[in-house]
Parts: C-alpha cells; structure tokens; sequence
C-alpha cells in the first residue's frame, strides 16, 4: 500500500480544512454566502491557496458531496458483510443509510444544490465522475444483495424487471424520505410522530410486497435494526446517542 509524502500529505490536510471551513460557512450562510474569500480569511490562507485546490466554490460544494458519498459507501459495505439471509442483510444496509443521514443531516441540502443544472455546469468531469462513481458502488451493494435473494430463492422479480430497478425504488423511497425529514420540522403536526420509523416500516412493507422471505410476518426486521446499530455500527450509535 501506498504512503504519501510529508508534502502530500500535508495538501491533503489542507484540503480537508478547506472542505470542513465551507461545509460550516454553507450551513451558516447557504450558497449565497459562500465565497473563496470568505473560505480564505476564515482560514488564513491566501486566495491563491484555496485557487490551487479548487477552481470555484461549486468545485468545493461537489468535493463535499463525494467525500460523504464515500464515507456512505463504507458504511453500505461492513452493513453488507454481516452474517443472515440476504433480505436480513439488505436490512442492515437500511441502517447504514439511515445513520448516515443522521451524522450528515447536511449532506441532502449539498446534494440536491450540486444537482442543480446551474451548479453542475460548473464543475469539472473528474469530480463528477468521482460523484458518479460514488453513487454506483453504492447501488451495486444494494444490488449484489438483490442478486443473492433470487441466487438463494427467497425473492423473484416480475418480468422485466431487474436487480437494480428494485434498487431504484427502494433509493428513490428512501431518498425522497430522508430529504423531506432533513427539511421539515413539522411533521408531527402532520401526524407523522416518527418519520423514521415510517420509513423503516415502508421499507419492509414494500420487500414484502415482492414477496421477499423472509417477510417480516415471518422475522422481526424493527428488532433486528436496534440490534444491528449496536453490534455493526457501534461508533455511529456513541457519535448520534451519546
């Protein structure tokens, strides 16, 4: 394996410093209010320093969102090395991604600003192929699990119908959920008391209704979640509970 160099290393950091500073200035102050100036004085460096690690501040924005993509994907792969059936591992995924959404509750407002036609424009192909390339790892996780069902003959997709386009609608039910939570504070005025647990149940509901065994008539998937937080995810629980 590879080491950097002192000097290597030592951009690295300064990179990472760079990306720390702007996450907090675009909480803070959104997109408007976000600037290499502003991303310069709050750090001591030069203009021409930050200039050196990032064209413009939409390059900095999508280096974010890579950098959680992969701290996701990472996540996505110790849930899917876990031991069970393959729905029971897909289950673990499912606490992956709702963890990750809780330490990075910024990552959706970053996300959907970087897809923003105005945004992506800006930004160049490398860094959109790492964000490409992120958003794939974690879509072939999911979708080898899929595979493993129909290997094991616990699951059967309609005609027509592949591995990933199940992967699509439980991204797009889960993505769809978790942004709407990020953004809204109201829900319980709504009715709805526990947007998470909403989601966990919509998840299994949604399995079962392709019939993937074991079904949760069959397995407690809302007990296994709590377990798998504890026993998988043990430093994700300590960062979000305390």
């Amino acid at each position: 394996m590879s080491t950097l160099t002192p000097k290597q290393q030592e951009i690295r950091d300064r990179e990472t410093r760079i990306l720390e500073v702007a996450r907090r200035l675009l909480d803070d102050s959104g997109y408007l209010g976000l600037s290499m100036d502003a991303i310069a004085a709050e750090l001591g460096y030069s203009r021409g320093t930050i200039y050196n690690h990032f064209s413009c501040k939409e390059e900095i924005i999508i280096a974010q969102a890579i950098r959680t993509m992969n701290q996701r994907t990472n996540m996505f792969r110790r849930a899917a090395s876990t031991s069970g059936r393959p729905r029971q591992r897909l289950s673990a995924i499912g606490v992956a991604a709702e963890l990750f959404v809780r330490l990075h509750p910024d990552h959706f407002a970053v996300e959907q600003l970087i897809r923003s036609a105005s945004i992506w424009d800006k930004t160049s192909e490398k860094r959109r192929r790492a964000m490409h390339l992120a958003e794939s790892q974690c879509m072939a996780i999911v979708a080898g699990i899929v595979r493993d069902g129909i290997a094991h003959g616990d699951l059967t997709l309609p005609d027509q119908f592949s591995p990933e386009d199940l992967v699509f609608c439980l991204w797009s039910v889960t993505f769809g959920a978790y942004s709407i939570i990020a953004t809204s504070d109201g829900l319980e005025a709504h009715g709805v008391l526990d947007p998470w647990y909403a989601v966990r149940l919509n998840i299994n509901r949604t399995l079962d209704g392709f019939q993937w065994e074991p079904l949760s008539t069959e397995f407690d998937y809302l007990a296994q979640f709590e377990q798998l937080i504890h026993d998988v995810f043990p430093e994700e629980q300590r960062q979000l509970f305390g």
